[in-house]
């Protein structure tokens, strides 16, 4: 059966249906509606099918789309015209959750199932409010109990209303949390540490008051007393602990050996 055929089939079937449809979905309702077993359709036809219908409604001519949302394909109408249809439903159209019920909400999405206690353990307050709020807009649903644990309490996830709300196709759609966090990282605008000796006399760092008194901190005694013995500062401390380097290997044995007959005559 050629493809063109089916479409019209396929767009009346999202178009009237009250929920998502799967591909399958399509493949088995239109098959049934021609009742041809030598002419029945194949799963690859519907989806050239529906890429086909997707294109057609991205045009800027269609104030609608067909979107694979909530598990299955449906037509939604685009954003920049989310004003015009709230005006239809009024105040209630808009009504956002609340910072708690959004908070209690994405904890049930990443960790599900979950326990009440479990999500009130993460957030760090009772939680009984929010959940049964997502509960009646069908946000959220028990999906059994926790076997394992004491009271076997009520497990809570996702609903496929949940996942037409944030216009998800499943779960696994959310976006990672670790892609969420690097978003929030600041990265230094110094490529090295500034307290690096060698980096920070590379770039003319001066040391602080406090940074050159702890240099000297060795330098620093107690006497008996338990009084603090400062060595008093010499104006040659610095030409004698820093000696000019010799010129050559000979002035260097010249001045050794000048040094030991200066020690010999100081003994005689």
């Amino acid at each position: 059966m050629e493809i063109s055929t089916i479409i019209p089939h396929i767009e009346v079937l999202i178009f009237a249906s009250d929920k998502p449809l799967t591909s399958l979905d399509i493949v088995e309702l239109i098959n049934n509606s021609f009742g041809f077993l030598e002419e029945r359709i194949m799963l690859d036809q519907v989806e050239s099918a529906l890429e086909g219908i997707k294109e057609k409604y991205d045009s800027e001519f269609y104030p609608f789309e067909v979107k694979e949302s909530g598990g299955g394909w449906q037509f939604l109408t685009k954003k920049e015209y989310h004003k015009t249809i709230a005006q239809l439903n009024g105040d209630k159209f808009l009504k956002r959750l609340s910072n708690a019920a959004l908070e209690t909400l994405a904890i049930i999405a990443y960790k599900q199932p979950i326990t009440k206690g479990e999500i009130e353990a993460i957030r760090g307050v009772n939680s009984d409010y929010s959940i049964q709020k997502l509960l009646e807009k069908e946000l959220i649903l028990i999906s059994g109990r926790n076997e394992h644990s004491p009271g076997k309490p009520l497990v809570y996830a996702t609903s496929k209303n949940f996942m037409d709300y944030f216009g998800i196709n499943s779960a696994a759609d959310l976006p990672k949390i670790r892609e969420v966090l690097a978003e929030q990282l600041v990265e230094g605008t110094r490529p090295e540490d500034f307290t690096d000796r060698p980096i920070a006399e590379h770039i003319g760092y001066e040391p602080l008051e406090e940074e050159k008194a702890t240099e000297n901190i060795s330098s620093i005694a107690v006497n008996q007393d338990g009084e603090l013995i400062i060595p008093e500062e010499d104006s040659n401390s610095e030409e004698s602990s820093n000696p000019a380097p010799p010129t050559d290997s000979t002035n260097h044995e010249d001045s050794k050996d000048s040094a030991d007959e200066a020690g010999e005559e100081k003994s005689e």
